[in-house]
């Protein structure tokens, strides 16, 4: 009987297991350094979901057409792309190096949420205007200057990690614009924050992360950030 079940379900696994290779191979030949981190069926017969870390796409079985765009279930409106990415993009908060990060406490601080943030991006900017409607949270802020876009903005997220009230300056710029002085010889996690971010597939700022393990890549105003904090885990 055992033998028999065994067989039965090689019979069900190997076609899927036959397509995921499939697809696989003509991606990985047809887009060369592509990293494709899961190849999973969705509901719709014959289409796959292709999760590369930082998108989410959709394949025929042999990956020879891809489809770019959201899948939804008619019957409850429910948009299963965005649930899928809800899912791959979740980050165990407390598995977050904060050591790395400097915190902006707002009231009683019991509220948490870590932000990549770089200190030269427009939208950056707007959700610090954003936060500061929101109480009873904490802000841990991993500076994320991205040097392609802002050329300054590493030697300013410096001076903010440098100075003797990291919070302070860090508002001081973002909200009046007032440049924190130079600092010289002092050592900052600007390199191990970027290391964490390609890992966790962060490619742009602001990242929102929370502590119930939801993730909001960009800007959002602060009634969204207020009903994510009160969906809790």
């Amino acid at each position: 009987m055992y033998r028999l079940l065994a067989f039965a379900l090689s019979l069900i696994l190997l076609p899927a297991q036959a397509d995921e290779v499939a697809i696989r191979k003509t991606l990985g030949e047809r887009y060369p350094g592509i990293v494709i981190q899961a190849v999973t069926p969705t509901p719709m017969a014959g289409v796959w979901e292709v999760w590369t870390g930082g998108r989410l796409v959709y394949s025929d079985a042999t990956g020879e057409h891809l489809l770019i765009g959201t899948l939804v279930e008619t019957r409850g409106k429910t948009n299963l792309s965005q649930q899928r990415l809800n899912a791959l993009r979740a980050v165990k908060f407390d598995s977050l190096p904060l050591d790395k990060s400097f915190t902006v406490v707002k009231g009683k601080g019991e509220r948490r949420l870590a932000v990549f943030t770089d200190p030269d991006c427009p939208f950056c900017k707007r959700l610090e205007q954003e936060l500061v409607k929101l109480d009873n949270l904490t802000v841990h802020v991993f500076l994320y200057p991205l040097a392609d876009l802002h050329p300054g903005a590493a030697q300013i997220a410096r001076n903010v990690w440098c100075a003797a009230d990291r919070a302070q300056t860090w508002s001081a710029y973002m909200l009046e614009g007032k440049t924190p002085p130079a600092v010289d010889n002092c050592e900052t996690p600007l390199g191990a924050i970027a290391e964490l971010a390609a890992r966790l597939g962060v490619e742009g700022t602001p990242a929102i992360l929370f502590a119930n393990g939801r993730r909001v890549d960009g800007y959002i105003p602060a009634h969204e950030i207020e009903a994510i904090l009160q969906q809790g885990s």
